[in-house]
C-alpha cells in the first residue's frame, strides 16, 4: 500500500500566509524523512484559509529541498489554464527534477462568483475538460501540434481528481483516478470504482490506479485525534454558514466560541465520518476503506491548527500503515 500526503497551505490564525507556505514546505521534508510515496500541494484561488493558488511554483520550492519523495499537484485546475502552459510549467519541473512529478488534474473553476469573475472562467462545457487533458496529454508526449519545452526524457504522470462521471472520463483515458469527500467510503463509490476497472481503456501501457484522498488524523488515543480534527471540521462547517473558508484556529478558541445549532451539527457529522483516533482504530478504518475500495494508494490530506501534532500524526500514520 503506498502511502502519501496532500498539504493545501492551510493558514492558521495569528500566522501569516507566508508562513503557511513555509509549513508546507517543512512539512514536505518530514514526509520524504518518514518515508512517504509521494507529496502533492494542491491549487485554491483567494481563500482566506489557504496560502497556495500557485502548484508549480510550491513544487520547484519543495523539489529543491527534498530529493527522493515523487511530488506534484492535487491538482492543477485545468479549465483554468491553456494545456500549453500547464505542460510547459511541468515539463520544466521534470527537468529540475528528473523522475520525480506528478501531474494531478482537477477541474473547479473557483469557490464564489467574485473568485470566478477573477479567472476570467464562469461556466465550463464537460466535454472541454475532456479535450483538454487530451490535448495535455499529447503535449507532454511530444505528440501535440507543438513541442512544449523543455523536452524531457522522462514522462510527467498526470492522474484525473474526480467524482463520480469523472472516474469514468478517467477510465475512457486510460488515467489513474483520485477520489476523495465524504463519500469516499460508500457503496456507490465502491460501485464506481468496480466500474472504472472494468471500463478501463490502456493508453501506452497504462493501468487502472486508484488513490484515495481523505482526511486521517492519528493521535495516542481516539480523544485526542478529535480534538486534532476540530480546527478543520469547524473550518468546514462555518464556511457553508459564511461562505468563507475560514484559517484554521485552535481548540480552545474554538471551544470558547458560541455553536450555532447548525454549526454543531455539521461539526458533529464530520468528526463522526472523520478517520481520526489512536493508531488500532485509525487502521481498521484504513483497512475496511481498502477493501471497499480496493485502492491502491492513501494520500492523507490532514490539516490542524498545531503544526507538531500534525507532523507527530504524519508519523504515526506512516508507522502504522508500514
Amino acid at each position: 500500500m503506498r502511502l502519501s500526503l496532500l498539504d493545501r497551505s492551510r493558514t492558521r490564525s495569528g500566522e501569516t500566509d507566508a508562513a503557511a507556505v513555509a509549513a508546507t514546505v517543512a512539512r514536505a521534508v518530514d514526509a520524504e524523512a518518514a518515508g512517504y510515496h509521494r507529496f502533492w500541494v494542491a491549487e485554491h484561488h483567494a481563500v482566506p484559509g489557504i496560502a497556495s493558488g500557485a502548484p508549480p511554483v510550491l513544487l520547484a520550492a519543495i523539489g529543491a529541498r527534498t530529493d527522493r519523495m515523487r511530488i506534484g499537484s492535487g491538482g492543477v485546475m485545468l479549465p483554468l489554464h491553456q494545456p500549453l502552459v500547464v505542460a510547459e510549467q511541468f515539463l520544466l519541473l521534470e527537468a529540475l527534477q528528473p523522475g520525480r512529478v506528478d501531474l494531478g488534474l482537477g477541474r473547479s473553476l473557483g469557490f464564489t462568483p467574485p473568485v470566478r469573475r477573477a479567472l476570467r472562467r464562469e461556466d465550463q462545457d464537460p466535454q472541454d475538460f475532456v479535450d483538454d487533458l487530451t490535448e495535455l496529454r499529447a503535449l507532454l508526449d511530444g505528440t501535440g501540434e507543438v513541442t512544449a519545452r523543455p523536452a524531457t526524457a522522462g514522462r510527467v504522470p498526470m492522474h484525473v481528481l474526480a467524482v463520480r462521471d469523472g472516474v469514468e472520463v478517467a477510465a475512457r483515458l486510460g488515467l489513474p483516478v483520485v477520489v476523495g469527500g465524504p463519500a469516499v467510503g460508500s457503496e456507490e463509490m465502491a460501485r464506481t470504482l468496480a466500474d472504472y476497472r472494468r471500463t478501463f481503456r490502456p493508453a501506452h501501457g497504462s493501468r487502472p490506479s486508484v488513490t484515495i484522498s481523505l482526511d486521517v488524523t492519528v493521535a495516542d488515543d481516539d480523544a485526542t485525534a478529535r480534538e486534532l480534527a476540530l480546527p478543520e471540521a469547524w473550518a468546514m462547517a462555518w464556511s457553508r454558514r459564511s461562505g468563507e473558508f475560514p484559517p484554521l484556529q485552535p481548540v480552545a478558541t474554538i471551544r470558547d466560541q458560541p455553536w450555532p445549532d447548525q454549526v454543531r451539527d455539521r461539526v458533529e457529522r464530520s468528526l463522526d465520518g472523520a478517520v481520526a483516533g489512536g493508531p488500532a482504530a485509525v487502521r481498521r478504518r484504513l483497512e475496511r476503506l481498502v477493501e471497499r475500495t480496493g485502492a491502491d494508494e492513501i494520500m492523507a490530506s490532514t490539516s490542524t491548527y498545531d503544526v507538531d501534532a500534525l507532523r507527530s500524526s504524519d508519523r504515526m500514520l506512516r508507522d502504522l500503515v508500514a
